[in-house]
Parts: C-alpha cells; structure tokens; sequence
C-alpha cells in the first residue's frame, strides 16, 4: 500500500524543486546584466514600481517576520500582536517611500552614489565616517542575515522532519546562486517572482487557519481570540514591549542600508509614485497577513507546548492539517522570503565592502569587471559567515534580528534623513548623532555575548533589544542638532553643504 507520507513528502519536495529550478533560470539570464560592479550594486537604475516595490517588500520580510515575530508577538499580545503588521504597512512601507524615495533616488542617481558609505562621503567629505559605516553595515547585517536562516529551519524540521543544517544549507546554495549569478536585476525579478508566491501564499493560509477547527470561521475566531486576549491581562510593561516591537521593525527600515537601496535603481518619479502604493499593499498584505495569523495562536493550545517562541507558528500549522498541497506551497512562501531578504542583504554588505573598503585600498587600478567580481567572492564569504551564525544554537529569532536592526537604524537613520533635507547638518553633528546611535544600541548585546545578568523592570537587559533600538533611533535626532549647533558655536561657521542639494532636481 502507498505510503501516504512518501505522497506528503514528493509533493512538498517537487514544490521546493520547482521553486529552485525558476531561481536558477532567472539567475542564469540576469548573468549578462552583472558584468561590473555598478551592474552588481545598483544595475541600470531603471526599474520600474513593480519590481522596486515588490523587492522592498520581500527584503522587508523573510521567516524571520513569519515565525519570529508573528509567532512570538502573536502569543505574547493575543489580538493585539497584529499591531506590528499595521505599523509596517502604514510607517515602515508608506510613510518610508513618501519621504525617503523620491530624494535619495535623485540624489543617489546625481552623484552616482551606491551605498550608504558614499553617501556619507559625498555629504560630508569624510573618508572615516565612510570606513565606520561600511565596518557598521557589513558585521551588524551578519546576525540578521543568521536569523533569517533560523526562521526558516524551525519550519522544515517540524513540518517535515528535515535536518536544521540541511534546511541552512539549501537556503545559502539558492541565495548564492541568485547573487553570485545575477547580481542586483537578478534579484529584483526574483523577488517579484516570490513577492506573487507570498501574496498569493499568506491569503490561501489566511483562508485554510480561518477554517480549522480549533478556529472555527472569521466571526467564532475572533470573537475567542478577543476573549485570549483579555485573559492575558497585559501590563504596562506588556504595551511598552509590545510598541518597541511597532516601532522598531517599522521605523527601523527607514534607516537600514538594503531598505534604502531599494530607492537607487527606480526609474523615474512616476515610477515611485506607483511603486508607493504597491508596496504599502504589498505590506499590508504580508505582514498584516502574518502578524494576524500568529495573533491566532492562542487558539492552539499545542503551539507552546515545547515552549521555544520559534516554534509556535510550526506548530500552529502543524495543528491546523494545512492541505500537502499549500503545505509545500507555505514553505516555498517561507523559502521565498528568506532567499529574497538574504540576497538583499549580501548584494548590500558585499558590494559596501568593496567597493568602499577593498577596491580603495586594494584595488585601486583594478577595471570595474575585477571589482564586480570581488564583490561575487565577498558574497560568498558573507553567506557562509551568515550560516556560521545561525548553525551556533542558542539565540531566538527577535533577539538575533533587533540587536541588529537597533545598531545599523540607530547609527544611520537620524544622519540619513537630516542629511536629505537639512542643509546645515555639518561633520560634527552627523558623527555625534551616529555614535551615540551605535553606543545606545549597544548594551542589550554586549550582555549577550559575555552572558552577563542585568534585571531591569522591563525585563532581562539581554532581551531589550528592540526598546534600546527605539531609543537609539529617537536619540540620534537630537544628538545631530546639538552635535552641529556646538560645533557652529566653537568654530563661529555656519557650514552647510549646498552642493550636495543644488544637483538634486
């Protein structure tokens, strides 16, 4: 008789399979539009609003979003842990292209920038702030590259028992293949590839948890989840918690070096216009999707059971007999996001690395092809640091990802958005505003690292990162002001770069 497992296990697998032969084949024909390494950073700055706005928003969300925070915020907060995917769609996507992308497109595209470094430089003419920022970018996206790996494998091996290495494994090989191959307009038509997967993913698991039994439809769901909730009885302490975790993954992006890059390549202001509108869909959809359906998880009784965080939505959907089918499609989905959000990252950190670090100092009459290609190496190099990271057990998911939203955001987004649009924002100011930024950030991972104890009324010090990362990104901003007004002040200048402004149309 046929096994109903062996049934289970071609049709998710041949899924999986399907998945990484399209990734293949879009690599392979991106090849010859990555030849040097503005092709590889930036391409040929013309996509257009799909592609922009469907690769923000799959850089924006990978497992990490789907099993670590859905799952964690979901359980800890009832209903209310869907406030995080409302804050995304509305701060992290709508609010961010309004303000951010028509300006640092222009700007980026005017000065040939093509990553944040330059950007410093080009602003300020500061070669170190340059170096601290490309040293910043490259080791503090390593641990958010790790956790994107651990959302993905706490699915695969409940689901279907596959090894936690195994499942790093594949994820790296598809990822280096999109990036290594292609380059930057490899994984803008991949992500929208996966972004249609996603979308069309998280409604058919909206749908099938909707009508499990331990939900019962829309209207029985919410009316248990409501009464979960109450049962909670969440503190003060619960809403302050709660609300960093609003704030930091949806203010965070503002100032992430692979969110901003998403505005370089678009094509033209219309383009930004409709890319605007997509994007803030495309969020509310996913992440607005994802944080709903681990608001549900109280409903599951077994989805803490083992009492690891990660493992709540696994469970979740291990409890809800989701069809084989969209089983295998759920993980394509969960697959899909991670790869797209790690090429994302390595394109970032491997191309800041070189061109701003190694090709300056190493490589300075090497051709833009040679450079292109060192960009290719650090890549790979990246993504084994990366699994390093997430093989080496111990961390949850939203610990991994805020100590590195909280130092990268905190260091950048206040420099970042002042340098935009405040002329008078000088050196002095900027470098006040970044430090105390990255040194803000800092504590909830240093008592991580040399395991020290620190008790404070919101919790373990270790466990704070997403309220040290709003506070290092609310700090920073008047840090600038009063970093730039005391230098003004001692020097009697007023300086303010207006060149930078006047070539910005």
């Amino acid at each position: 008789m046929e096994n109903p497992m062996d049934n289970k296990e071609v049709i998710i697998y041949g899924t999986i399979a399907v998945y990484i032969a399209i990734m293949i084949i879009v690599s392979v024909l991106s090849s010859r539009s990555a030849k040097n390494v503005s092709d590889f950073a930036v391409g040929k700055r013309n996509a257009n609003a799909w592609l922009s706005a469907f690769s923000y928003g799959t850089a924006y969300f990978s497992a990490v979003m789907f099993i670590g925070y859905a799952g964690t915020t979901g359980w800890n907060y009832g209903l209310w842990g869907i406030l995080p995917g409302i804050g995304n769609a509305i701060f992290g996507a709508l609010f961010a292209w309004l303000v951010l992308a028509n300006r640092t497109r222009d700007i980026t595209r005017h000065h040939d920038i093509r990553s944040m470094p330059q950007f410093f430089e080009k602003r300020f003419g500061d070669k170190v702030m340059k170096q601290f920022c490309v040293f910043v970018t490259f080791i503090f996206l390593l641990p958010y590259s790790a956790s994107v790996y651990k959302g993905l494998t706490s699915v695969c091996s409940i689901l279907l028992g596959i090894d936690e290495m195994l499942c790093c494994i594949l994820i790296a090989c598809v990822a280096a293949v999109l990036v290594v191959l292609g380059g930057y307009m490899a994984t803008l038509k991949a992500d929208f590839l996966q972004g249609i997967v996603m979308v069309g993913g998280v409604i058919a698991l909206i749908v099938v948890i909707m009508r499990c039994e331990q939900v019962g439809g829309l209207t029985n769901g919410i009316n248990n989840i409501i009464d979960k909730t109450s049962e909670l009885s969440l503190t003060s302490k619960d809403h302050i918690s709660l609300w960093a975790t609003v704030l930091m993954t949806s203010f965070g992006t503002w100032g992430l070096p692979q969110m901003i890059h998403k505005y370089y390549g678009i094509k033209d202001r219309a383009e930004v216009v409709r890319g605007t509108v997509i994007s803030t869909l495309f969020c509310l959809i996913i992440a607005g999707g994802g944080y709903f359906i681990g608001s549900l998880s109280r409903l599951f009784p077994e989805a803490f059971a083992d009492g690891v965080y990660d493992n709540i939505i696994p469970n979740v959907l291990e409890a809800a007999n989701v069809p084989t089918i969209l089983l295998g499609i759920i993980l394509v989905l969960l697959i899909s996001a991670s790869v797209s959000t790690l090429a994302s990252i390595t394109i970032t950190a491997s191309t800041t690395l070189t061109m701003d670090f190694i090709a300056p100092v190493a490589m300075k009459k090497a051709s833009s092809e040679k450079v292109g290609n060192a960009c290719k190496i650090v890549s790979v190099l990246f993504i084994i640091l990366s699994f390093v990271i997430a093989i080496t057990p111990g961390t949850p998911i939203l610990v991994m990802m805020s100590y590195s939203w909280g130092i990268i955001s905190g260091s950048f987004m206040a420099p970042y958005i002042l340098s935009l649009f405040w002329k008078k924002l000088n050196r002095a100011g900027a470098w006040v505003g970044m430090l105390g930024g990255f040194i803000t950030a800092f504590p909830p991972l240093v008592c991580k690292l040399f395991g020290i104890t620190v008790s404070t009324p919101l919790g373990e010090l270790s466990a704070l990162g997403p309220h040290f990362a709003c506070l290092a990104m609310i700090i920073s901003f008047p840090l600038c002001f009063i970093g730039t007004k005391i230098y003004n002040s001692v020097t009697k200048t007023n300086e303010a770069n207006t060149e930078f402004y006047q070539t910005a149309k």
